[in-house]
This record gives structure tokens, C-alpha cells and sequence, in this order.
């Protein structure tokens, strides 16, 4: 890496994980195949990110609108989240990870609420670096979410952004500051819509499994020749 690039790395990236699919489908094998290689690149830039320097990571693991894929989809996903939280919390512990999962959890199986419980039990005391696991997460719910909470409690001052932010599902934590979406497309996908509003934004072609060192630090040296203004 470049000075100016250990310089001017960001606290927070979020990643939209696109591409799995296409790499299953580009590569000749079931659909499940490219989300389990997507789930180790994932253990790999957590442990890149790390080495960098990045102290907060998020990921959008399974959207609201992904229930509406098959049904043998959904089910093989499901499996893959629950083995990938059950074997990999040791290593996420290694590495000083905490977890969080943002999102509806009721949706997800029995089996998979208790793994992750479990695993954020386990890695709640770590503070090297933090991961935020978007899993039936959808942006647009999360505010309305937020909106629900804050009249739910009967509250009397006004309604402002400050107050929502303090009962989305990331309260407390920074905004990221840079957003990375691989897979070639250029949209939000409803994602963090209201955390990204100052976001550095950067998409690139490289399918998720593909993702590997290189491409990390082709966006890392972007984002350090920005300058974020912040509407000022």
C-alpha cells in the first residue's frame, strides 16, 4: 500500500456482496456453490480489512426481497449462514471480531436465531474489528422500524434525525464511510439508505468470489484520492 493509503483508510466499509449467482452459473455448478465461495472471500476480506486497519465492516447477507427466490434457494442459504456462523466463530474470534445482525431475525429458522445468538455471545468482547451482518434486512424497514419504536414509546419531543438514528438497528455505531457493491451493478438495493447519505460510493465489475486482495486495494486507493465534503 501507497502512504497516502495507510493514511486515509476508512473506519467503516460496507459491502454489497453481488455476484455469487453469476460466478455459480459462469463456472457451470449449483447456485449454493457460488454463495459458499461467497462466504469464504467474506472470511478472507474480514481478515484483509483487519490488516488494514478497517474497524467496522458490514455486509448485506440476505435482503428482505431475497425471500421472494425459490424456496430450494432460500433453504440452501439458510444452511450456508447457519454452518458459516457455527464453524467460523472460532476464526472470527481469533481475529478480535465482535458480530452484530441487523435486520427482522423471526423470519430466519429456530436453528439459525440460536446460532446467532450464540455466536454473538461469544465474540461479544472482542474490539479489533466489528462486523454487521445484514440478514433479512431491508433499509426502507429499518426506518420504518425506527419510526415504530420512537412512537411506540410515547415520545413528546419532535421527531428529528438524531432520534431516528438512535433507534435504527446500527444506533451508536459510525456511518460507513465507504460502500463498496461488486457484481457490476450501480444501485443501493435498499441498503443502508439512511447511514450512506455521505458515503464514498464505489462498484466495480469483479464478482463477489472474485473479490480478492487486489480488487480490496484497488478501492482502498480510490477512496484515499477523494475528498469528502460532506455538503459543506
Amino acid at each position: 500500500m501507497n502512504n497516502k493509503l495507510e493514511q486515509n483508510i476508512p473506519h467503516h466499509i460496507a459491502f454489497i456482496m453481488d455476484g455469487n449467482r453469476r460466478w455459480a452459473k459462469a463456472k457451470g455448478v449449483p447456485t449454493i456453490e457460488g454463495h459458499r465461495e461467497g462466504s469464504l472471500r467474506l472470511e478472507k476480506v474480514i481478515d484483509q480489512c483487519g490488516h488494514r486497519g478497517v474497524k467496522v465492516i458490514t455486509v448485506y447477507a440476505f435482503s428482505s426481497e431475497n425471500r421472494n427466490r425459490s424456496p430450494e434457494e432460500i433453504k440452501g442459504l439458510m444452511k450456508l449462514l447457519g454452518y458459516f456462523i457455527r464453524k467460523k466463530r472460532q476464526k472470527l474470534h481469533k481475529l478480535g471480531c465482535s458480530l452484530q445482525v441487523l435486520g427482522d431475525l423471526n423470519y430466519l429458522p429456530d436453528d439459525l436465531q440460536k446460532e446467532v445468538s450464540d455466536a454473538v455471545d461469544l465474540l461479544k468482547d472482542n474490539n479489533k474489528i466489528h462486523l454487521n451482518v445484514a440478514l433479512n434486512y431491508g433499509a426502507r424497514e429499518e426506518i420504518a422500524h425506527a419510526v415504530e419504536q420512537i412512537i411506540s414509546s410515547d415520545v413528546k419531543e419532535k421527531i428529528t434525525p438524531g432520534l431516528v438514528e438512535q433507534n435504527l438497528y446500527t444506533a451508536s455505531q459510525p456511518d460507513p464511510d465507504l460502500l463498496i457493491r461488486t457484481g457490476g451493478e450501480r444501485r443501493l438495493s435498499n441498503f443502508l439508505l439512511w447511514q450512506v447519505s455521505y458515503s464514498e460510493l464505489y462498484f466495480t465489475d469483479a464478482l463477489w468470489p472474485d473479490f480478492n486482495e487486489e480488487e480490496l486495494d484497488k478501492a482502498l486507493n480510490d477512496y484515499s484520492e477523494r475528498q469528502r465534503r460532506f455538503g459543506k
